[in-house]
Parts: structure tokens; sequence; C-alpha cells
């Protein structure tokens, strides 16, 4: 038994006390795999077993780590930030108080992000690369970091790679009304009426999920399996007809609700991981549990939704990878590593934002009535950012100014107030930087299969698609189909204006130099923008 197991093993004898295990995939004891998971099909495309798979757990290669005395020698680089107009030079220390941690950067890695997971100061992070003081670092640069967090944190085992959660490039090839057909359970008959829709089969509930908030349909499919049993049987009982994911709030009555509601528990902490902003679980009992800050933001996005439904032993049990939700999940849908493995990562090195300008047309005045804030559901990444043209009445309505395209690429979706724009041009818009421009109003608004250039017409603000109070355009990116925090590692920057957050969602600014737009959600002057070729 290695290190991490035996932690684990202590861990849940532990909490055992603390109740039994009581979700649907689960008895009072540690289920086998083959009683976890009955009759359930076989759904590799090729038709075979998927093979047994180990979990993956964070562990440093024995060939290249260096021994602690040879680590001390030097020198050393942080990410201090250097002076305005200073040379960089890198920043030397030969000594630490006590045995640091060897830690590989993980695709998505961000030095602010990090000196909060491992609860140290930002120029206490060390390594023989050059860091970037608030951009991304490489994935696989070794990391030298002091070991300061002395209260228990969950097992430092990862089960779940960050492509299952974002709508990444593992998902283009998943056919979600097939899955769900072959599957046979009570989604594949079941429809709902939806205010903003009408009526709606499982499949498209699902796939709308999917597009709308970038996450990968078939963690929501594993999930509303693993909790009601939705995908491949029945509801166990009548509150999981009502409730299938086993929240029980009136607010959230209904599968589309329910699923929402899971959405935004798994986007709040991926995101949250990647901000650096969650530390910590917390259990419905009020009890609490760091996260080991070696973990991947898909492992936290897993570990955190089932710690808001279950107790702390329930939950041990639920994300053991031997026994638990991530054994189902790969008998479901073949092994998650794999595939991701084909893709990663997420981030390459060096990736920076491409050029964008503004999204609407020069010399006409609009208004930033938003700054960073929600990129879909108002939780999450904190990745969109609002415009809107001056109007004479304000509300919702029709006007004739123009939003315009801030990049080249190619229209991959438009309806219902959106329109996306696949940069890369390749069709996917899981795949590359793309940009959602959203509250299109239906009337001249760009069809899908259009290639646009910067500067082309894309349609009217308008209160179209989502909750809106007023003609806006809600604007926000993407890459490999994960949001990009508006004012993160790789700041929204438009016609050379970078995004900068506020206090609160939509409050913010936008800076250039040492002028400023200041978000104002009424449009008052200084929130006002007339640019031209050059501004």
């Amino acid at each position: 038994m290695n290190r991490a197991s035996a932690f684990f093993l202590i861990l849940s004898l532990t909490v055992m006390a603390c109740g039994t295990l009581s979700p649907i995939w689960g008895t009072a004891q540690t289920p086998t795999p083959d009683s976890l998971i009955p009759n359930l099909p076989l759904v590799d495309p090729s038709g075979q077993t998927p093979p047994t798979v180990d979990p993956v757990e964070t562990t440093f290669p024995p060939a290249v780590i260096p021994t602690h005395e040879s680590l001390l020698q030097g020198p050393f680089y942080t990410a201090t930030p250097p002076a305005a107009g200073a040379l960089v030079e890198p920043t030397y220390t030969a000594t630490f108080d006590v045995a640091p941690i060897l830690y590989y950067a993980q695709s998505g890695d961000s030095v602010p992000a990090l000196a909060k997971r491992f609860s140290v100061s930002e120029d206490e992070i060390r390594s023989t690369a050059a860091l970037p003081p608030t951009g991304l670092i490489d994935p696989g640069t070794l990391l030298i970091i002091p070991d300061r967090i002395t209260e228990p944190t969950t097992p430092n085992i990862q089960i779940m790679p960050d492509n299952e959660i974002i709508f990444s490039a593992t998902s283009v090839d998943f056919d979600v009304e097939k899955f769900i057909d072959k599957s046979g359970g009570h989604l594949s008959r079941f429809r709902e009426y939806l205010g903003s829709t009408g009526w709606v089969t499982g499949h498209e509930a699902i796939s709308r999920l999917a597009y709308e908030n970038s996450i990968d349909p078939r963690i929501l499919l594993g999930l509303l399996e693993y909790e009601s049993r939705w995908v491949t049987g029945e509801p166990v009982d009548l509150m999981h007809t009502d409730y299938p994911m086993g929240y029980q709030d009136y607010h959230y009555k209904g599968m589309f609700i329910q699923m929402v509601w899971a959405v935004n528990q798994l986007s709040n902490a991926y995101y949250g991981w990647r901000a650096g902003t969650l530390t910590h679980l917390e259990f419905p009992d009020g009890t609490t549990l760091r996260l080991d800050p070696r973990l991947n933001a898909g492992t936290v996005a897993i570990q955190y939704l089932f710690s808001r439904l279950h107790s702390q032993s329930q939950w041990a049990q639920i994300i053991e990878p031997k026994t638990g939700f991530p054994v189902m999940y790969s008998e479901m849908f073949g092994d998650p590593w794999s595939r991701a493995d084909l893709v990663n990562p997420i981030f390459p090195p060096g990736l920076t934002q491409p050029e964008m300008v503004f999204p609407f047309q020069t010399n006409v005045k609009w208004s930033y009535t938003g700054g960073p804030h929600g990129a879909w559901e108002h939780e999450g990444a904190l990745a969109a950012i609002d415009f809107a043209p001056s109007t004479d009445h304000g509300g919702c309505e029709e006007t004739p100014t123009w939003v315009t395209a801030a990049a080249p690429g190619l229209v991959v979706r438009s309806g219902g107030g959106v329109v996306v724009v696949d940069m890369d041009g390749d069709g996917h818009e899981q795949t590359g930087w793309d940009l959602l421009y959203l509250h299109i109003a239906t009337k001249d608004r760009v069809k899908v299969g259009t290639w646009v250039e910067t500067g082309d017409r894309i349609g009217h603000a308008s209160c179209e698609g989502g909750v809106s109070t007023g003609t806006h355009l809600h604007f926000a990116r993407k890459y490999n189909g994960e949001w990009i925090a508006a004012d993160g590692a790789m700041p929204f920057v438009l016609s050379g204006w970078r995004a900068v957050q506020g206090t609160k969602p939509y409050e913010g600014k936008l800076i250039k130099g040492e002028q400023a737009i200041i978000a104002d959600p009424v449009g008052q002057k200084w929130s006002n923008i007339l640019w031209g070729p050059g501004d």
C-alpha cells in the first residue's frame, strides 16, 4: 500500500463514525466495483470492455527528482515583478527553513493561485526556470515551494482530468443523444417544459447545458447516474424523481434546474481552484477539510460537488478511486485519463491572447456597463464583460447600432441570442480560441458558417438570450473549452485596453496606461467609449 492509499484509509476510518454511506451507488460497506455498477451497459465505441484503470496519483518521477541538497545549490527564480523599465534579473536564494515540496506545474497554474493554495507568499515559490509573475506557468515546470500547511487535507490522488469537466476536445466525438438512447433509462424517455424554450427531451437538455456552460456532457450524465440512476435505470425514489441530483430545495425542482445547480458547483470549484480562491471543502454539517494543494482542477470540482451533498464519511467513500464514483464513470465512458492524454495540455506553453479590438463600430458611442462577471451563470469563472450602445430610453430597446467581430473566425453557433465565433476555424468550439457574443437580436444576426473578419457585423445588441434588464452585449472568451477569466493570467485586452475586476462581480474598469474607463450599469459618462483605429 502506498502512502497516499494509507492516508486515505486512515481518513476513511477516522470519519466513519459520522454516518453511513447513502448515495444511490453505495451501501453501508465499501462496495466492490461489480456490486457498485450492476448491469451497466458497455459504451466504449469499440465495443470492448474498458480496461481497469489505476488511480492517478500526484507523484514525482524518481529519475528526475533532485535531492534536497542539490536543490539548495540555486540559482532560483521567483515571480517578483521588476520595477518599471528595469532589467529582469533572477532572485537568488540558497536556504529554506524546512524541506520544501517539489511540485510540477499543471496546465493552468499561475504563481498567484499556487501561492494561495500552498499558503505561501508569491516570492517564496522558486524554480530553476524563469516564472511569469502573473501569466501561466509552462506545464511540467518543477517548482520548489515551502511546506506550510499543517492542517489535515484531502487525499493527494487525482480522480478526474480537467478535460472531463470543461467542454474540451475530448467531447467533440461524443453523441449525447445516441448514448442516452442506448442506455435506455428514464432520461431517454424524459421530457420537461422550460419557459425559455418550451418542451425539451433529456438529450436536448443535457446538450444545452453543455454548450451554454462549456461543461462536458459526460460529467453531467455521470453525476445524474450516480445520484439517481436516471441514465441506465429509473429514479430510485420519489425524491430523486423531483430532485435527481439529491439537492432538496424547491427552487431547484426538476431535472434541468437540478443540473444547473450541479453545473454551478462544478464551475465554482474548477475556476475557484484556477484562481486560488477555493482552498477548503465545507460539508453539510459545517465541518471543513483543506484541499491538498497538489490536486488538479477537475478533481477538485468533483470533490467539491459531492461535499455539498454528502457527509464527510460518505464523501470519503464516493471519491475513493477504486470503488467510488471514478469507477462507475470509467465503466460508463471508458478511461478519462486516456482521452485527456490525447489532447493535453489544455494550455500550451507560451499561450497568449490573440489581438482583439472592441466588439462594436468605431466612432459610435458605447458604454462599459459590466466589469468581470460570470461567463454564463452568475457563478463560476469571471470571464465576461458587458457593453451597451447609447439609447434614448434605456431598457430593452431595439437599436440600429452594430455589434462587430473583435477578431476573425468562423461562426459555429447562432441562435437564441447567442453567436459563437471559432477563431481557429475548425468548426468546433471545444478547441482553440472562441468568442461568445450574447444578447444578439434575431434580426440581422450573422448566420452559422459565415467567416467574419475583424470589424464585420455580428448583429444588434438586445435582451434576447439569458436574463437581461436592458439592451447590451455580454462578451466572453474561452480556450480549448475553458472560460478565460477576464482579469486573470491572460487578461481580456481589447484595442489595448485591459479588463480589471472590482471588489464584486460587474464592478471594475478598463485601463490603458494612465487612462481608465470605469464600469457603470447605467452608462454614465465615465463608462463611455468612443474609439477609432489606433486608439
